[in-house]
């Protein structure tokens, strides 16, 4: 997907929540249920750069992340193109916790778990996943709030599109992403209704 939005794929300007999720895995690219430590592959840290280096116009004031690798590299190297920006980490944006499925392919389950409701074992349940991911952009809101600049927020797939289906308005004619590409952009106010202008945007990965 090369972006979604109102008209086109606008030109970036400041705005201030700027919603970015990882680069590419190994086990994105083989469609494998991800545990915590993995990290970005070579295609992946590319992927990282270029959104980075498309970051850095927007001259943004601090960076906040999931600790997680895969997330953290992304940060890393949007933080590091800005001009060695502030950036701070916190578990609340980690991605759903799939306990026992992790390490499994996708299509070895029989379901798909990314829309199930309930706990997987040692896992955390979409109710109780959704309620972290509140906790996250409450976290964001009032970083941005502090700071007063645009903010990058670097975080998982099922974050980003869990905000987007309860906690952002989307553009007129927009519709909830099916999944949330690799470095993808989403840019959203911080004033309610948190209105976003710029909806999974990969542009810049494709020249």
């Amino acid at each position: 997907t090369h972006g979604r939005a109102g008209a086109g794929v606008p030109t970036l300007r400041p705005m201030t929540l700027l919603l970015i999720r990882h680069g590419e895995t190994a086990l994105n690219a083989s469609r494998t249920m991800q545990p915590a430590d993995t990290p970005l592959s070579a295609r992946g840290m590319a992927q990282a750069e270029a959104v980075a280096a498309r970051l850095a116009l927007l001259k943004p004031v601090a960076v906040l992340s999931s600790d997680l690798p895969r997330a953290l590299q992304t940060a890393q190297a949007i933080a590091s193109a800005a001009g060695d920006l502030p950036l701070q980490t916190s578990a609340l944006l980690h991605e759903r916790n799939f306990g026992d499925l992790r390490g499994r392919a996708h299509a070895s389950l029989g379901f798909d778990a990314l829309v199930m409701r309930d706990a997987p074992p040692n896992g955390e349940s979409m109710a109780d996943f959704d309620a972290r991911a509140d906790q996250a952009f409450e976290l964001a809101l009032q970083l941005q709030a502090r700071l007063g600049g645009p903010l990058v927020v670097v975080s998982h797939g099922l974050v980003i599109k869990s905000w987007l289906a309860r906690r952002v308005a989307l553009p007129p004619g927009v519709d909830l992403p099916a999944r949330i590409g690799n470095t993808s952009v989403t840019r959203v106010s911080p004033q309610a209704p948190h209105a976003a202008d710029l909806v999974d945007c990969t542009a810049h990965l494709h020249g």
